[in-house]
Protein backbone atom coordinates (compact mmCIF):
# COMPACT_ATOMS: atom_id res chain seq x y z
CA UNK A 1 0.00 0.00 0.00
CA UNK A 2 2.85 2.42 0.81
CA UNK A 3 4.28 2.00 -2.69
CA UNK A 4 1.00 2.95 -4.33
CA UNK A 5 0.41 5.81 -1.89
CA UNK A 6 3.83 7.37 -2.53
CA UNK A 7 3.44 6.96 -6.30
CA UNK A 8 0.01 8.59 -6.15
CA UNK A 9 1.45 11.59 -4.27
CA UNK A 10 4.34 11.89 -6.72
CA UNK A 11 2.26 11.77 -9.91
CA UNK A 12 -0.45 14.02 -8.49
CA UNK A 13 2.22 16.67 -7.87
CA UNK A 14 3.81 16.04 -11.29
CA UNK A 15 0.46 16.39 -13.01
CA UNK A 16 -0.16 19.75 -11.32
CA UNK A 17 3.28 21.00 -12.45
CA UNK A 18 2.70 19.82 -16.01
CA UNK A 19 -0.69 21.53 -16.12
CA UNK A 20 1.00 24.81 -15.16
CA UNK A 21 3.68 24.32 -17.83
CA UNK A 22 1.00 23.43 -20.39
CA UNK A 23 -0.91 26.63 -19.67
CA UNK A 24 2.29 28.71 -19.76
CA UNK A 25 3.27 27.24 -23.15
CA UNK A 26 -0.23 27.92 -24.47
CA UNK A 27 0.07 31.55 -23.40
CA UNK A 28 3.54 31.89 -24.94
CA UNK A 29 2.24 30.42 -28.22
CA UNK A 30 -0.42 33.12 -28.24
CA UNK A 31 2.29 35.75 -27.62
CA UNK A 32 4.38 34.33 -30.48
CA UNK A 33 1.42 34.42 -32.90
CA UNK A 34 0.58 37.96 -31.78
CA UNK A 35 4.21 38.99 -32.39
CA UNK A 36 4.18 37.48 -35.88
CA UNK A 37 0.96 39.30 -36.72
CA UNK A 38 2.21 42.58 -35.25
CA UNK A 39 5.54 42.60 -37.06
CA UNK A 40 3.88 41.35 -40.25
CA UNK A 41 1.39 44.20 -40.13
CA UNK A 42 4.18 46.70 -39.51
CA UNK A 43 6.07 45.25 -42.48
CA UNK A 44 3.03 45.81 -44.71
CA UNK A 45 2.41 49.32 -43.34
CA UNK A 46 5.96 50.41 -44.02
CA UNK A 47 5.85 48.82 -47.48
CA UNK A 48 8.67 46.38 -46.88
CA UNK A 49 10.81 47.92 -44.15
CA UNK A 50 12.93 44.89 -43.39
CA UNK A 51 13.68 46.11 -39.87
CA UNK A 52 10.55 44.13 -38.85
CA UNK A 53 11.61 40.95 -40.64
CA UNK A 54 13.81 39.60 -37.79
CA UNK A 55 10.82 39.92 -35.45
CA UNK A 56 8.72 37.82 -37.81
CA UNK A 57 11.47 35.19 -38.15
CA UNK A 58 12.01 35.04 -34.39
CA UNK A 59 8.26 34.73 -33.87
CA UNK A 60 8.00 31.83 -36.36
CA UNK A 61 10.99 30.01 -34.81
CA UNK A 62 9.59 30.57 -31.32
CA UNK A 63 6.16 29.32 -32.37
CA UNK A 64 7.63 26.16 -33.95
CA UNK A 65 9.69 25.49 -30.79
CA UNK A 66 6.67 26.08 -28.55
CA UNK A 67 4.51 23.78 -30.68
CA UNK A 68 7.03 20.97 -30.25
CA UNK A 69 7.34 21.70 -26.53
CA UNK A 70 3.57 21.80 -26.24
CA UNK A 71 3.32 18.31 -27.77
CA UNK A 72 5.99 16.94 -25.42
CA UNK A 73 4.30 18.38 -22.33
CA UNK A 74 0.91 17.17 -23.52
CA UNK A 75 2.19 13.58 -23.75
CA UNK A 76 3.94 13.88 -20.38
CA UNK A 77 0.70 15.17 -18.85
CA UNK A 78 -1.26 12.25 -20.30
CA UNK A 79 1.32 9.81 -18.91
CA UNK A 80 1.22 11.40 -15.44
CA UNK A 81 -2.58 11.29 -15.42
CA UNK A 82 -2.53 7.60 -16.42
CA UNK A 83 -0.02 6.74 -13.68
CA UNK A 84 -2.02 8.70 -11.13
CA UNK A 85 -5.17 6.79 -12.09
CA UNK A 86 -3.34 3.45 -11.98
CA UNK A 87 -2.29 4.04 -8.37
CA UNK A 88 -5.75 5.32 -7.38
CA UNK A 89 -7.26 2.13 -8.83
CA UNK A 90 -4.77 -0.09 -7.00
CA UNK A 91 -5.42 1.61 -3.67
CA UNK A 92 -9.18 1.41 -4.20
CA UNK A 93 -8.78 -2.30 -4.84
CA UNK A 94 -6.54 -2.97 -1.82
CA UNK A 95 -8.85 -1.01 0.48
CA UNK A 96 -11.75 -3.24 -0.64
CA UNK A 97 -13.64 -0.17 -1.89
CA UNK A 98 -14.19 -1.58 -5.38
CA UNK A 99 -12.60 -3.45 -8.27
CA UNK A 100 -11.91 -0.81 -10.96
CA UNK A 101 -10.69 -3.26 -13.61
CA UNK A 102 -12.33 -4.99 -16.56
CA UNK A 103 -14.02 -8.19 -15.41
CA UNK A 104 -13.74 -10.29 -18.59
CA UNK A 105 -17.44 -11.11 -18.68
CA UNK A 106 -17.17 -11.59 -22.44
CA UNK A 107 -15.08 -14.70 -21.78
CA UNK A 108 -17.74 -16.48 -19.67
CA UNK A 109 -18.30 -19.94 -21.15
CA UNK A 110 -20.94 -22.15 -19.55
CA UNK A 111 -19.58 -25.17 -21.42
CA UNK A 112 -15.96 -24.86 -20.30
CA UNK A 113 -14.82 -27.53 -17.86
CA UNK A 114 -14.30 -25.10 -14.97
CA UNK A 115 -14.40 -21.40 -15.85
CA UNK A 116 -18.06 -20.78 -14.95
CA UNK A 117 -18.10 -23.13 -11.96
CA UNK A 118 -15.00 -21.53 -10.43
CA UNK A 119 -16.00 -17.92 -11.26
CA UNK A 120 -12.95 -17.32 -13.44
CA UNK A 121 -14.68 -14.49 -15.34
CA UNK A 122 -17.35 -11.93 -14.55
CA UNK A 123 -18.05 -9.56 -11.69
CA UNK A 124 -15.80 -10.16 -8.65
CA UNK A 125 -14.20 -13.10 -10.45
CA UNK A 126 -10.58 -14.22 -10.42
CA UNK A 127 -9.98 -12.36 -13.70
CA UNK A 128 -11.69 -9.23 -12.34
CA UNK A 129 -9.38 -9.17 -9.31
CA UNK A 130 -6.10 -9.88 -11.07
CA UNK A 131 -6.51 -8.26 -14.50
CA UNK A 132 -4.14 -5.32 -15.07
CA UNK A 133 -4.00 -5.53 -18.87
CA UNK A 134 -4.75 -2.45 -20.96
CA UNK A 135 -4.70 -3.69 -24.57
CA UNK A 136 -7.34 -5.80 -26.28
CA UNK A 137 -4.87 -8.62 -26.99
CA UNK A 138 -3.45 -8.45 -23.46
CA UNK A 139 -6.89 -9.08 -22.02
CA UNK A 140 -7.42 -11.96 -24.45
CA UNK A 141 -4.06 -13.48 -23.54
CA UNK A 142 -4.72 -13.39 -19.80
CA UNK A 143 -8.14 -14.97 -20.36
CA UNK A 144 -6.63 -17.67 -22.55
CA UNK A 145 -3.98 -18.44 -19.93
CA UNK A 146 -6.67 -18.98 -17.28
CA UNK A 147 -8.47 -21.52 -19.46
CA UNK A 148 -5.70 -24.07 -20.03
CA UNK A 149 -2.99 -25.88 -18.09
CA UNK A 150 0.50 -25.32 -19.51
CA UNK A 151 3.28 -27.89 -20.00
CA UNK A 152 5.60 -28.05 -17.01
CA UNK A 153 8.50 -26.35 -18.81
CA UNK A 154 6.26 -23.38 -19.65
CA UNK A 155 4.97 -23.24 -16.07
CA UNK A 156 8.51 -23.04 -14.72
CA UNK A 157 9.44 -20.32 -17.25
CA UNK A 158 6.35 -18.32 -16.26
CA UNK A 159 7.16 -18.71 -12.57
CA UNK A 160 10.65 -17.30 -13.17
CA UNK A 161 9.32 -14.41 -15.28
CA UNK A 162 6.56 -13.54 -12.78
CA UNK A 163 9.05 -13.48 -9.90
CA UNK A 164 11.28 -11.11 -11.89
CA UNK A 165 8.43 -8.82 -12.92
CA UNK A 166 6.99 -8.67 -9.41
CA UNK A 167 10.23 -6.95 -8.36
CA UNK A 168 9.75 -4.29 -11.08
CA UNK A 169 6.56 -2.48 -10.00
CA UNK A 170 7.60 0.86 -11.53
CA UNK A 171 8.33 -0.77 -14.89
CA UNK A 172 5.03 -2.67 -14.79
CA UNK A 173 3.18 0.57 -14.20
CA UNK A 174 4.94 2.19 -17.16
CA UNK A 175 3.65 -0.61 -19.40
CA UNK A 176 0.15 -0.13 -17.99
CA UNK A 177 0.30 3.66 -18.43
CA UNK A 178 1.31 3.42 -22.09
CA UNK A 179 -1.59 1.11 -22.79
CA UNK A 180 -3.97 3.27 -20.78
CA UNK A 181 -2.96 6.56 -22.44
CA UNK A 182 -4.84 5.65 -25.62
CA UNK A 183 -6.70 2.38 -25.14
CA UNK A 184 -7.34 0.15 -28.12
CA UNK A 185 -10.26 -2.22 -28.61
CA UNK A 186 -11.29 -5.20 -30.69
CA UNK A 187 -12.49 -3.04 -33.59
CA UNK A 188 -9.26 -1.06 -33.85
CA UNK A 189 -7.14 -4.22 -33.54
CA UNK A 190 -9.08 -5.95 -36.34
CA UNK A 191 -8.78 -2.87 -38.56
CA UNK A 192 -5.02 -2.80 -38.03
CA UNK A 193 -4.58 -6.50 -38.80
CA UNK A 194 -6.87 -6.19 -41.83
CA UNK A 195 -4.85 -3.22 -43.10
CA UNK A 196 -1.57 -5.13 -42.63
CA UNK A 197 -2.78 -7.95 -44.88
CA UNK A 198 -4.10 -5.77 -47.70
CA UNK A 199 -2.47 -4.14 -50.72
CA UNK A 200 0.98 -5.72 -50.41
CA UNK A 201 2.02 -5.23 -54.07
CA UNK A 202 3.34 -1.69 -53.79
CA UNK A 203 3.42 1.04 -56.47
CA UNK A 204 4.48 0.57 -60.08
CA UNK A 205 7.96 1.69 -61.14
CA UNK A 206 6.56 4.15 -63.66
CA UNK A 207 4.56 5.95 -60.95
CA UNK A 208 7.60 6.09 -58.66
CA UNK A 209 9.81 7.48 -61.46
CA UNK A 210 7.21 10.11 -62.30
CA UNK A 211 6.87 11.04 -58.62
CA UNK A 212 10.56 11.95 -58.56
CA UNK A 213 10.81 13.41 -62.07
CA UNK A 214 8.03 16.02 -62.05
CA UNK A 215 8.89 17.64 -58.68
CA UNK A 216 12.55 17.72 -59.84
CA UNK A 217 11.51 19.54 -63.03
CA UNK A 218 9.49 22.00 -60.97
CA UNK A 219 12.51 22.80 -58.79
CA UNK A 220 14.75 23.17 -61.86
CA UNK A 221 12.38 25.59 -63.61
CA UNK A 222 11.96 27.60 -60.42
CA UNK A 223 15.73 27.91 -60.02
CA UNK A 224 16.00 28.84 -63.69
CA UNK A 225 13.51 31.64 -63.17
CA UNK A 226 15.46 33.09 -60.22
CA UNK A 227 18.70 32.87 -62.21
CA UNK A 228 17.45 34.23 -65.55
CA UNK A 229 14.40 36.27 -64.46
CA UNK A 230 12.73 34.77 -67.54
CA UNK A 231 8.96 34.76 -66.92
CA UNK A 232 8.50 31.66 -69.08
CA UNK A 233 10.23 29.50 -66.49
CA UNK A 234 7.84 30.76 -63.82
CA UNK A 235 4.88 29.90 -66.05
CA UNK A 236 6.26 26.38 -66.58
CA UNK A 237 6.68 26.05 -62.80
CA UNK A 238 3.00 26.92 -62.38
CA UNK A 239 1.96 24.39 -65.03
CA UNK A 240 4.08 21.70 -63.32
CA UNK A 241 2.48 22.57 -59.96
CA UNK A 242 -0.99 22.01 -61.43
CA UNK A 243 0.20 18.90 -63.29
CA UNK A 244 1.51 17.41 -60.04
CA UNK A 245 -1.90 17.88 -58.46
CA UNK A 246 -3.46 16.15 -61.46
CA UNK A 247 -0.93 13.34 -61.13
CA UNK A 248 -1.83 13.05 -57.45
CA UNK A 249 -5.48 12.59 -58.39
CA UNK A 250 -4.54 9.39 -60.29
CA UNK A 251 -3.27 7.94 -57.00
CA UNK A 252 -5.89 9.49 -54.75
CA UNK A 253 -8.14 6.43 -54.70
CA UNK A 254 -5.23 4.26 -53.55
CA UNK A 255 -4.25 6.83 -50.91
CA UNK A 256 -7.80 7.03 -49.55
CA UNK A 257 -8.19 3.25 -49.44
CA UNK A 258 -4.87 2.94 -47.62
CA UNK A 259 -5.80 5.35 -44.84
CA UNK A 260 -9.53 4.54 -44.67
CA UNK A 261 -9.14 2.35 -41.58
CA UNK A 262 -5.96 3.83 -40.11
CA UNK A 263 -6.86 7.47 -39.46
CA UNK A 264 -8.11 6.66 -35.95
CA UNK A 265 -5.35 4.27 -34.95
CA UNK A 266 -1.98 5.90 -35.59
CA UNK A 267 -1.86 7.28 -32.01
CA UNK A 268 -2.54 3.79 -30.66
CA UNK A 269 0.16 2.38 -32.93
CA UNK A 270 2.49 5.01 -31.49
CA UNK A 271 1.65 3.76 -27.98
CA UNK A 272 2.31 0.17 -29.08
CA UNK A 273 5.75 1.39 -30.12
CA UNK A 274 6.36 2.96 -26.70
CA UNK A 275 5.41 -0.29 -24.95
CA UNK A 276 7.67 -2.31 -27.23
CA UNK A 277 10.59 0.05 -26.62
CA UNK A 278 10.13 -0.40 -22.87
CA UNK A 279 10.29 -4.17 -23.33
CA UNK A 280 13.32 -3.90 -25.63
CA UNK A 281 15.46 -1.81 -23.32
CA UNK A 282 14.66 -3.46 -19.95
CA UNK A 283 17.51 -5.72 -18.70
CA UNK A 284 15.73 -9.04 -18.06
CA UNK A 285 17.24 -12.16 -16.53
CA UNK A 286 14.54 -14.82 -16.95
CA UNK A 287 14.60 -16.99 -20.08
CA UNK A 288 10.95 -16.23 -20.87
CA UNK A 289 11.36 -12.46 -20.89
CA UNK A 290 14.69 -12.56 -22.72
CA UNK A 291 13.06 -14.78 -25.35
CA UNK A 292 10.25 -12.25 -25.82
CA UNK A 293 12.84 -9.50 -26.27
CA UNK A 294 14.70 -11.49 -28.91
CA UNK A 295 11.46 -12.04 -30.82
CA UNK A 296 11.06 -8.27 -31.18
CA UNK A 297 13.88 -8.16 -33.73
CA UNK A 298 12.98 -8.77 -37.38
CA UNK A 299 15.57 -8.63 -40.17
CA UNK A 300 17.96 -6.83 -37.82
CA UNK A 301 15.33 -4.13 -37.20
CA UNK A 302 13.96 -3.44 -33.74
CA UNK A 303 10.20 -3.64 -33.53
CA UNK A 304 9.89 -0.45 -31.46
CA UNK A 305 11.62 1.65 -34.12
CA UNK A 306 9.52 0.12 -36.89
CA UNK A 307 6.22 0.63 -35.06
CA UNK A 308 7.09 4.29 -34.40
CA UNK A 309 8.04 4.68 -38.05
CA UNK A 310 4.67 3.23 -39.05
CA UNK A 311 2.89 5.66 -36.75
CA UNK A 312 4.81 8.55 -38.28
CA UNK A 313 3.96 7.44 -41.84
CA UNK A 314 0.27 7.12 -41.01
CA UNK A 315 0.33 10.55 -39.37
CA UNK A 316 1.90 12.03 -42.51
CA UNK A 317 -0.69 10.29 -44.68
CA UNK A 318 -3.47 11.82 -42.59
CA UNK A 319 -2.42 15.32 -43.68
CA UNK A 320 -4.07 14.57 -47.03
CA UNK A 321 -7.29 15.65 -45.34
CA UNK A 322 -5.82 19.14 -44.74
CA UNK A 323 -6.72 20.97 -47.95
CA UNK A 324 -4.03 23.67 -47.67
CA UNK A 325 -1.25 21.22 -46.82
CA UNK A 326 -2.43 18.75 -49.44
CA UNK A 327 -2.34 21.34 -52.26
CA UNK A 328 0.96 22.95 -51.22
CA UNK A 329 2.97 19.78 -50.48
CA UNK A 330 1.68 17.74 -53.41
CA UNK A 331 1.75 20.52 -55.98
CA UNK A 332 5.41 21.08 -55.14
CA UNK A 333 6.73 17.66 -54.12
CA UNK A 334 4.01 15.00 -54.62
CA UNK A 335 4.43 14.51 -50.87
CA UNK A 336 1.62 12.00 -50.40
CA UNK A 337 2.68 9.87 -53.34
CA UNK A 338 6.15 9.50 -51.83
CA UNK A 339 4.69 8.85 -48.38
CA UNK A 340 2.35 6.23 -49.81
CA UNK A 341 5.27 4.53 -51.56
CA UNK A 342 7.26 4.45 -48.31
CA UNK A 343 4.23 3.16 -46.40
CA UNK A 344 3.63 0.34 -48.90
CA UNK A 345 7.31 -0.62 -48.72
CA UNK A 346 7.06 -0.71 -44.93
CA UNK A 347 3.99 -2.89 -45.12
CA UNK A 348 5.62 -5.31 -47.55
CA UNK A 349 8.66 -5.72 -45.27
CA UNK A 350 7.09 -5.67 -41.81
CA UNK A 351 3.31 -6.07 -41.91
CA UNK A 352 3.41 -9.81 -41.31
CA UNK A 353 5.16 -9.16 -38.00
CA UNK A 354 2.57 -6.73 -36.58
CA UNK A 355 0.31 -9.40 -35.06
CA UNK A 356 3.40 -11.18 -33.71
CA UNK A 357 4.66 -7.99 -32.03
CA UNK A 358 1.26 -7.29 -30.50
CA UNK A 359 1.14 -10.88 -29.21
CA UNK A 360 4.40 -10.20 -27.37
CA UNK A 361 2.90 -7.07 -25.79
CA UNK A 362 -0.09 -9.22 -24.78
CA UNK A 363 2.15 -11.88 -23.25
CA UNK A 364 4.03 -9.28 -21.20
CA UNK A 365 0.76 -7.70 -20.04
CA UNK A 366 -0.60 -11.07 -18.92
CA UNK A 367 2.62 -11.83 -17.02
CA UNK A 368 2.45 -8.33 -15.49
CA UNK A 369 -1.02 -9.11 -14.14
CA UNK A 370 0.23 -12.30 -12.51
CA UNK A 371 3.28 -10.44 -11.17
CA UNK A 372 0.98 -7.80 -9.69
CA UNK A 373 -0.98 -10.57 -7.94
CA UNK A 374 2.25 -11.82 -6.36
CA UNK A 375 3.42 -8.29 -5.47
CA UNK A 376 0.14 -7.58 -3.67
CA UNK A 377 0.21 -10.99 -1.96
CA UNK A 378 3.81 -11.76 -0.98
CA UNK A 379 2.57 -14.55 1.32
CA UNK A 380 1.55 -16.56 -1.76
CA UNK A 381 4.00 -19.16 -3.04
CA UNK A 382 5.03 -20.80 -6.28
CA UNK A 383 4.34 -24.55 -6.15
CA UNK A 384 7.06 -27.09 -6.68
CA UNK A 385 6.18 -29.47 -9.51
CA UNK A 386 6.27 -33.24 -9.79
CA UNK A 387 5.49 -35.88 -12.42
CA UNK A 388 4.08 -38.44 -9.98
CA UNK A 389 0.44 -37.30 -9.81
CA UNK A 390 0.94 -35.94 -6.32
CA UNK A 391 -1.04 -32.91 -5.18
CA UNK A 392 -0.62 -31.35 -1.75
CA UNK A 393 -1.16 -27.91 -0.25
CA UNK A 394 -0.30 -26.52 3.15
CA UNK A 395 -2.80 -24.05 4.59
CA UNK A 396 -4.58 -23.58 1.24
CA UNK A 397 -7.25 -20.87 1.01
CA UNK A 398 -9.15 -19.01 -1.68
CA UNK A 399 -6.98 -16.18 -3.10
CA UNK A 400 -9.93 -13.75 -3.30
CA UNK A 401 -10.93 -14.05 0.37
CA UNK A 402 -9.83 -11.41 2.87
CA UNK A 403 -6.32 -12.31 4.05
CA UNK A 404 -7.13 -11.36 7.65
CA UNK A 405 -10.18 -13.60 7.96
CA UNK A 406 -9.72 -16.51 5.53
CA UNK A 407 -9.12 -19.96 7.01
CA UNK A 408 -6.58 -22.27 5.39
CA UNK A 409 -6.40 -26.05 5.39
CA UNK A 410 -3.73 -28.65 4.80
CA UNK A 411 -4.62 -31.22 2.16
CA UNK A 412 -2.71 -34.12 0.60
CA UNK A 413 -4.42 -36.16 -2.09
CA UNK A 414 -3.05 -39.47 -0.92
CA UNK A 415 -5.39 -41.41 -1.21
CA UNK A 416 -6.09 -39.70 -4.48
CA UNK A 417 -9.83 -38.98 -4.12
CA UNK A 418 -11.77 -37.42 -1.25
CA UNK A 419 -15.42 -37.78 -0.25
CA UNK A 420 -16.27 -34.55 1.54
CA UNK A 421 -19.19 -34.12 3.94
CA UNK A 422 -20.45 -31.26 6.04
CA UNK A 423 -23.55 -29.18 6.58
CA UNK A 424 -24.44 -26.17 4.48
CA UNK A 425 -22.36 -23.08 5.40
CA UNK A 426 -19.62 -25.28 6.84
CA UNK A 427 -17.15 -24.43 4.05
CA UNK A 428 -17.35 -27.37 1.64
CA UNK A 429 -18.00 -25.38 -1.54
CA UNK A 430 -15.46 -22.70 -0.62
CA UNK A 431 -12.88 -25.41 -0.01
CA UNK A 432 -13.59 -27.02 -3.38
CA UNK A 433 -13.33 -23.65 -5.12
CA UNK A 434 -10.08 -22.95 -3.25
CA UNK A 435 -8.66 -26.19 -4.61
CA UNK A 436 -9.88 -25.49 -8.14
CA UNK A 437 -8.74 -21.87 -8.39
CA UNK A 438 -5.31 -22.64 -6.95
CA UNK A 439 -4.85 -25.57 -9.34
CA UNK A 440 -5.72 -23.22 -12.21
CA UNK A 441 -3.18 -20.66 -10.97
CA UNK A 442 -0.53 -23.31 -10.45
CA UNK A 443 -1.16 -24.64 -13.97
CA UNK A 444 -0.19 -21.32 -15.59
CA UNK A 445 2.86 -20.56 -13.45
CA UNK A 446 1.15 -18.13 -11.09
CA UNK A 447 1.56 -18.09 -7.29
CA UNK A 448 -1.04 -19.91 -5.19
CA UNK A 449 -2.75 -18.94 -1.94
CA UNK A 450 -0.76 -21.30 0.28
CA UNK A 451 2.62 -21.05 2.00
CA UNK A 452 3.67 -24.40 0.51
CA UNK A 453 2.48 -26.57 -2.38
CA UNK A 454 3.65 -29.52 -4.43
CA UNK A 455 1.59 -30.41 -7.46
CA UNK A 456 1.48 -32.36 -10.66
CA UNK A 457 -0.13 -29.85 -13.08
CA UNK A 458 -3.33 -31.44 -14.35
CA UNK A 459 -6.39 -30.47 -16.36
CA UNK A 460 -9.13 -29.24 -14.03
CA UNK A 461 -12.66 -30.68 -14.44
CA UNK A 462 -15.47 -29.27 -12.32
CA UNK A 463 -19.22 -29.75 -11.81
CA UNK A 464 -20.29 -27.32 -9.13
CA UNK A 465 -22.48 -24.49 -10.38
CA UNK A 466 -24.46 -25.28 -13.51
CA UNK A 467 -27.54 -23.38 -14.59
CA UNK A 468 -30.58 -24.11 -16.73
CA UNK A 469 -29.81 -23.34 -20.34
CA UNK A 470 -33.15 -22.02 -21.51
CA UNK A 471 -31.82 -21.01 -24.91
CA UNK A 472 -30.85 -24.64 -25.49
CA UNK A 473 -34.17 -25.89 -23.97
CA UNK A 474 -32.08 -27.76 -21.45
CA UNK A 475 -32.85 -28.40 -17.77
CA UNK A 476 -30.36 -28.13 -14.93
CA UNK A 477 -30.42 -31.91 -14.52
CA UNK A 478 -29.68 -32.57 -18.20
CA UNK A 479 -26.93 -29.94 -18.20
CA UNK A 480 -25.37 -31.68 -15.20
CA UNK A 481 -25.50 -35.08 -16.89
CA UNK A 482 -23.83 -33.58 -19.95
CA UNK A 483 -21.09 -32.09 -17.76
CA UNK A 484 -20.51 -35.45 -16.03
CA UNK A 485 -20.29 -37.09 -19.46
CA UNK A 486 -17.77 -34.44 -20.51
CA UNK A 487 -15.70 -35.16 -17.39
CA UNK A 488 -15.82 -38.94 -17.93
CA UNK A 489 -14.80 -38.60 -21.57
CA UNK A 490 -11.88 -36.37 -20.58
CA UNK A 491 -10.74 -38.89 -17.98
CA UNK A 492 -10.68 -41.55 -20.69
CA UNK A 493 -7.95 -39.53 -22.42
CA UNK A 494 -5.85 -38.41 -19.45
CA UNK A 495 -5.81 -38.14 -15.69
CA UNK A 496 -7.23 -34.93 -14.27
CA UNK A 497 -8.06 -33.01 -11.12
CA UNK A 498 -11.82 -33.34 -10.57
CA UNK A 499 -14.13 -31.41 -8.24
CA UNK A 500 -17.80 -32.35 -7.86
CA UNK A 501 -20.28 -30.61 -5.55
CA UNK A 502 -23.59 -32.27 -4.68
CA UNK A 503 -24.16 -33.87 -8.07
CA UNK A 504 -27.53 -35.22 -9.33
CA UNK A 505 -29.64 -32.79 -7.32
CA UNK A 506 -32.37 -33.00 -9.96
CA UNK A 507 -33.48 -36.55 -9.15
CA UNK A 508 -34.92 -38.53 -6.20
CA UNK A 509 -32.75 -39.47 -3.22
CA UNK A 510 -32.35 -43.17 -4.10
CA UNK A 511 -31.47 -42.39 -7.70
CA UNK A 512 -29.07 -39.67 -6.55
CA UNK A 513 -27.38 -41.97 -4.07
CA UNK A 514 -26.94 -44.80 -6.57
CA UNK A 515 -25.73 -42.45 -9.28
CA UNK A 516 -23.27 -40.68 -6.98
CA UNK A 517 -21.77 -43.96 -5.79
CA UNK A 518 -21.28 -45.11 -9.37
CA UNK A 519 -19.65 -41.78 -10.26
CA UNK A 520 -17.25 -42.18 -7.33
CA UNK A 521 -16.35 -45.68 -8.51
CA UNK A 522 -15.69 -44.31 -12.00
CA UNK A 523 -13.42 -41.65 -10.49
CA UNK A 524 -11.41 -44.38 -8.78
CA UNK A 525 -11.30 -46.56 -11.89
CA UNK A 526 -10.03 -43.68 -14.01
CA UNK A 527 -7.52 -42.59 -11.39
CA UNK A 528 -8.98 -39.10 -10.98
CA UNK A 529 -7.50 -36.88 -8.28
CA UNK A 530 -9.79 -34.54 -6.43
CA UNK A 531 -12.91 -34.43 -4.29
CA UNK A 532 -16.68 -34.86 -4.29
CA UNK A 533 -18.91 -33.11 -1.75
CA UNK A 534 -22.07 -34.93 -0.64
CA UNK A 535 -24.67 -35.04 2.14
CA UNK A 536 -25.27 -38.77 1.60
CA UNK A 537 -23.60 -40.93 4.24
CA UNK A 538 -24.03 -44.04 2.09
CA UNK A 539 -21.68 -42.55 -0.45
CA UNK A 540 -19.05 -42.26 2.30
CA UNK A 541 -19.24 -46.01 2.91
CA UNK A 542 -17.68 -46.53 -0.53
CA UNK A 543 -14.29 -45.86 1.04
CA UNK A 544 -14.43 -49.31 2.64
CA UNK A 545 -14.27 -50.87 -0.85
CA UNK A 546 -11.36 -48.69 -1.96
CA UNK A 547 -9.27 -47.97 1.16
CA UNK A 548 -6.13 -47.07 -0.83
CA UNK A 549 -7.95 -44.81 -3.32
CA UNK A 550 -10.68 -43.09 -1.29
CA UNK A 551 -10.86 -41.25 1.99
CA UNK A 552 -13.53 -39.43 3.96
CA UNK A 553 -13.02 -35.85 5.09
CA UNK A 554 -15.45 -33.37 6.57
CA UNK A 555 -16.23 -29.90 7.87
CA UNK A 556 -18.01 -29.96 11.22
CA UNK A 557 -20.36 -27.46 12.83
CA UNK A 558 -20.11 -26.89 16.58
CA UNK A 559 -22.71 -25.67 19.04
CA UNK A 560 -21.17 -23.11 21.38
CA UNK A 561 -23.33 -21.24 23.96
CA UNK A 562 -26.47 -22.43 22.22
CA UNK A 563 -25.30 -20.98 18.92
CA UNK A 564 -23.98 -22.59 15.74
CA UNK A 565 -20.27 -22.08 15.10
CA UNK A 566 -18.18 -23.01 12.04
CA UNK A 567 -14.39 -23.11 12.21
CA UNK A 568 -14.00 -24.10 8.52
CA UNK A 569 -11.27 -26.60 9.37
CA UNK A 570 -10.93 -29.80 7.38
CA UNK A 571 -11.08 -33.02 9.42
CA UNK A 572 -10.73 -36.71 8.72
CA UNK A 573 -13.88 -38.83 8.77
CA UNK A 574 -17.59 -38.30 8.15
CA UNK A 575 -19.59 -35.29 9.35
CA UNK A 576 -21.67 -36.13 12.44
CA UNK A 577 -23.33 -32.92 13.59
CA UNK A 578 -26.87 -32.04 12.45
CA UNK A 579 -26.78 -28.28 12.08
CA UNK A 580 -30.02 -28.07 10.06
CA UNK A 581 -32.03 -29.69 12.85
CA UNK A 582 -30.45 -27.40 15.45
CA UNK A 583 -31.18 -24.25 13.40
CA UNK A 584 -34.79 -25.18 12.71
CA UNK A 585 -35.38 -25.94 16.41
CA UNK A 586 -33.74 -22.68 17.47
CA UNK A 587 -35.77 -20.63 14.98
CA UNK A 588 -39.01 -22.43 15.86
CA UNK A 589 -39.43 -24.08 12.50
CA UNK A 590 -39.81 -27.49 14.15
Amino acid sequence: MNFYSSRLTYFTHQLEQLKKQYNTISFLRLVAVSGILFFGWQLLKTEGDFVYLPGIVIGIVAFAFLMKKHGTISKARTRARALKDINIDEMTFLKKEGIPFENGEEFIDFHHTYSYDLDIFGNRSLFHNMNRTQTFKGKEKLASLLLHVLPQDDILKNQEAIKELSAKPEWRQEIMAMGKMNKDNATIYKKLIGWSKSNLKGMSKSVIIAAYAFPALLVITLIAYFVTKNRSFLDITGYLFVFNLGFLSTQFKLIKSEIADTTEIHEIIYNYGLIIEQIEKEPFKSDKLKGLQQNLVLKNHKAGEQIRRLSDLLSRMDTVNNLFAMILFNGAFLFHVHTLNTLLKWKKEHAEAISHWLDIIAEVEALNSLANLYYNNPEFTFPSLNNEYKVSFKDIAHPLLNATTRVGNDVDFNPQFMILTGSNMSGKSTFLRSLGVNMVLAGIGAPVCAPQANIHPLPVLVSMRLSDSLSDSESYFYAEIKRLKQIMDSLEEERAFVLLDEILRGTNSDDKQTGTIEVVKKMVARKAIGAIATHDIEVCNTTAQYPTDLRNSCFEAQIVDNDLYFDYKLRDGICKNKSATFLMEKMGVI
